[in-house]
């Protein structure tokens, strides 16, 4: 990027931001100056790591910690990785971690700090950009940067193989008791995670981004197509969480088992991520805080979008996804021509609206029906048929040939372990071609 066009860059953001925009950048520019002397003073720290690296190797990474979905899954499956003896060095090491400028949940923050070593970002990310200077003229800086922090993708099917590596203090777990009970639920009592992604989350800071969030839109989710599910669930026995730090508007439901914990006014980070790790499963729309129930081995089920990119590594997620109608042949893709449209790993709106895809929410019935069967699974009462079987294979059999036409450069998935949705495959059996 040249430097006239940085400038323009500077300029545009400024001209669309105004006046909080210049404070941000005056703030960055003043921050860096003050940061100079630790730069210089990174130069030979950075020899001396390199040179002592036969006998000690220090590592280092930013954890995502902007965004919640990254800062717990990329993290935990770090830890699995470490344990398992996965990207691990042979010899004598140190990994060491400091976070972005955003820390999007502080007690999440607070727990990742017991496990790993975390220094400040002041001090690290000099020795970073140093080293990544050096390494352009001399070779072997990658070795002391631990890499593999930046993907959610279990494809070691690890999660299911351990227990989390974070978890509550005593002092923890008796402030999480004692909201429950603020909120009418006993210790004993069942509660579900319901979170439906909206734009209203991202949008609120655009004008601070100056990004354009809208490319997220086609994860986006109705939450008056899930009060029937969530019906459903209180007539179980079920409290059930519409979960959320912004959201558009509240779920339209009078039942007393069902909470608008969005909107009520007593939420907070800490319950945010102690909800997530007590519930009996999470209802998802593919959004960030289902990774907390995630990296404490919570069973999901999950309204996946894009298709290709489902959590199939764990045996206690059920999964589904948005019905896919082409619009010019007005008809609905199935699962192969979804992968041959080029939308199967569509990360943009733009993407489906440039191969003429719609995509079609699945109906209250389609979600209750596979929360149904999450909690019939759970209780032991499910009853999987020889022809439920045969669609499985039959499904998965189809996503595996067609992900593997893809010659995708890093694998996805691990073991196929999770299972799509019964009842909709028995209802859906000339898409599954």
């Amino acid at each position: 990027m040249s430097i006239s066009h940085k400038y323009d860059k500077h300029f545009e953001q400024i001209k669309k931001g105004g006046i909080i925009v210049v404070v941000k950048k005056l703030k960055a520019l003043f921050y860096l100056i003050l940061q100079m002397p630790i730069y210089l003073l990174s130069v030979p720290a950075v020899i001396i790591i390199r040179l002592i690296r036969p006998w000690f190797l220090i590592r280092w990474q930013e954890l995502v910690s902007s965004r919640i979905g990254h800062f717990a899954a990329n993290t935990e499956l770090y830890c699995c990785e470490r344990d398992a003896g996965i990207n691990t060095p042979s010899q004598r090491y140190l990994d060491v971690f400091y976070l972005r400028k955003y820390v999007c949940n502080r007690q999440l923050e607070k727990m990742w700090r017991r496990e790993l070593t975390m220094l400040p970002r002041w001090l690290l990310f000099p020795l970073f950009i140093v080293n990544r200077f050096i390494s352009r003229f001399v070779s072997g800086g990658n070795y002391h940067e631990i890499g593999n922090t930046n993907s959610d993708r279990d494809v070691y099917n690890l999660l299911d193989q351990s227990k989390p590596h974070i978890n509550f203090t005593d002092d923890e777990e008796v402030e999480g008791k004692k909201m429950l009970t603020k909120f009418g639920i006993s210790q004993d009592a069942k509660f579900v995670c319901l979170i439906v992604r909206d734009s209203a989350y991202l949008d609120k800071n655009k004008k601070y981004t100056l990004r354009d969030w809208s490319y997220h839109s086609y994860r986006d989710g109705d939450i008056d197509k899930y009060v029937l599910a969530a019906e459903e669930l209180a007539r179980r026995g079920y409290y059930v969480f519409r979960m959320g730090a912004k959201v558009e508007k509240p779920i339209k439901s009078s039942n007393p088992k069902i909470i608008d914990y969005a909107n009520l006014g007593m939420r907070s980070e800490f319950m945010d991520v102690y909800l997530g790790a007590k519930c009996s499963f999470c209802i998802t729309t593919a959004v960030g805080f289902d990774a907390i129930p995630y990296i404490f081995r919570k069973p999901h089920v999950s309204i996946f979008m894009p298709l290709g990119y489902l959590w199939a590594s764990s045996n206690k997620h059920l999964l589904i996804t948005k019905h896919h109608i082409h619009k010019k042949y007005k008809k609905k893709l199935t699962l192969s021509e979804i992968f041959s449209f080029n939308v199967a790993l569509a990360l943009d709106s733009k993407i489906y609206e440039i191969n003429s895809v719609e995509l079609k929410e699945n109906t209250p019935e389609e979600i209750k029906d596979i929360v149904i069967e999450m909690d019939e699974r759970l209780n032991g009462s499910w009853n999987e048929t020889e022809e439920d079987r045969l669609l499985q294979k039959k499904f998965w059999s189809i996503f595996n040939n067609n992900i593997k036409k893809l010659n995708l450069e890093k694998p996805l998935h691990g073991k196929i372990k999770s299972k799509f949705g019964a009842k909709f495959l028995r209802e859906n059996k000339n898409w599954i071609r």
